[in-house]
């Protein structure tokens, strides 16, 4: 690797480990100085170079993921008061919360939540869970055909397990999801894989936005690979560790287009009804080395995993 590509991978690592670190610390008070120590940058510089690299300010990055990571917990949570969904991200009050909630979203987080609730029709929107839309590295197939009966009967499967922390290395894609993120498994992720032996390794795709919230520009996706500890990791990849704790995982068998119904069955039917909600660990898709993938019909498997806590 030349000096100019390893000094923008170090850059791009350290952006990588703050933007990270502020996703996991919402909720709390997250000064210059910390985040600057995070990146392993002076905190004279660090404003500026995050500005720089991110294309806002780190405080405009700040509150945009706060108030977005708020409205995804305010639909996915319908007994989530606003002002504990507010709380939960770091914001001291209800009133600054609907401020910038409003200025991001052009009205309160109450009128928010119900539009999301309204059932969309065929040709409207992609809603709150076509975020996870086409993880797989699995090619577009089939049109959607999923009912009711089957999200009932795929709720039937959904099981709580404690999940260990698990180091992966990830490639990370930047910009809309769908059928890109398939391309992207498919020419940048297997050629890597294949290079680094990684073929017969465990996968995740972690999508950490929601397209309906987020800009599609500023969507981020990860393809995640396992790897021993003392792994090297090169060739544009980086390194993190997949958090542990309780997880409620859905086996999903299916097409790219039906898996959206499963993130829907578990967030928007299974979790609402179960005592439990999200916290900060990201939602992914595991995909066991024994996992089917048809490339033929774009049929695969994977457990479609989201983290919880009591309620």
């Amino acid at each position: 690797m030349s000096m100019v590509a390893s000094s923008r991978s170090e850059y791009e690592s350290r952006m990588h480990r703050v933007v990270e670190y502020i996703d996991h610390q919402l909720d709390q008070a997250l000064d210059l100085d910390t985040l600057a120590q995070v990146a392993h940058f002076s905190p004279f510089h660090f404003h500026r170079l995050f500005t720089a690299w991110m294309g806002e300010t780190l405080g405009d990055y700040m509150r945009r993921r706060r108030v977005e990571v708020a409205a995804m917990r305010l639909a996915a949570q319908p007994r989530l008061t606003v002002l504990n969904g507010a709380l939960s991200v770091g914001f001291g009050s209800a009133e600054a919360f609907a401020r910038a909630f409003k200025s991001r979203f052009g009205c309160s987080p109450t009128v928010w939540r119900t539009q999301q609730s309204t059932p969309r029709r065929a040709n409207s929107k992609p809603g709150q869970v076509d975020s996870k839309m086409s993880q797989a590295p699995a090619t577009p197939s089939a049109e959607h055909e999923a009912s009711l009966t089957s999200n009932m009967e795929t709720l039937m499967n959904v099981k709580l397990i404690d999940r260990q922390p698990v180091t992966v290395a990830y490639l990370r894609h930047l910009g809309p999801y769908g059928e890109a993120i398939a391309l992207f498994w498919q020419s940048t992720y297997y050629p890597w894989a294949v290079m680094n032996n990684l073929l017969e390794q465990p996968r995740y795709g972690i999508s950490y936005d929601d397209p309906s919230i987020t800009a599609a520009e500023q969507c981020r996706y990860d393809a995640c690979v396992e790897i021993a500890p003392d792994f090297v990791v090169s060739g544009g990849a980086f390194r993190t560790t997949i958090p542990g704790g309780k997880y409620a995982v859905l086996r999903f068998s299916g097409t790219g287009e039906r898996v959206v119904d499963a993130w829907t069955a578990l967030l928007r039917e299974w979790l609402p009804s179960s005592g439990l909600q999200l916290d900060a660990r990201p939602c992914f898709e595991y995909y066991p080395t024994d996992a089917m993938c048809d490339p033929q019909t774009g049929a695969f498997e994977c457990d479609v995993c989201i983290p919880v806590v009591p309620l």
